[in-house]
């Protein structure tokens, strides 16, 4: 069983930036592809980045490449999602969810385990 817990949302005008974190329980948190979706209102959660195990692997959205960063510290049990040069369609809950798979998706029920999200609300 693995326990997420995202942090770090919160009210950033655009073109600000924010950091998420989510921090796992469980010692195989090595183990698991990690990836970031987020929610917005009257919509589908979405795919928005995901890390290799490794963290040698990267995946985005092309809707937020080469605004956002997705990171893993192992030795932490936590992956980070730095978000720049926000948008006011960025604002939504974001989830960070686990996989245990060596393959990433982009379909969050394909996740294994996910965390209760944080909003970020971008506004312009």
């Amino acid at each position: 069983q693995v326990q997420l817990v995202e942090s770090g949302g919160g009210l950033v005008q655009a073109g600000g930036s924010l950091r998420l974190s989510c921090a796992a329980s469980g010692r195989t948190f090595s183990t698991y592809v990690m990836g970031w979706f987020r929610q917005a209102p009257g919509k589908e959660r979405i795919f928005v980045a995901a890390i290799s195990w490794s963290g040698d692997r990267t995946y985005y959205a092309d809707s937020v490449k080469g605004r956002f960063t997705i990171s893993r510290d192992n030795a932490k049990n936590t992956v980070y999602l730095q978000m720049n040069t926000l948008k006011p369609e960025d604002t939504a809950v974001y989830y960070c969810a686990a996989r245990a798979s060596p393959y990433y998706t982009q379909r969050f029920y394909s996740y294994d385990y996910s965390g209760q999200g944080t909003q970020v609300t971008v506004s312009s």
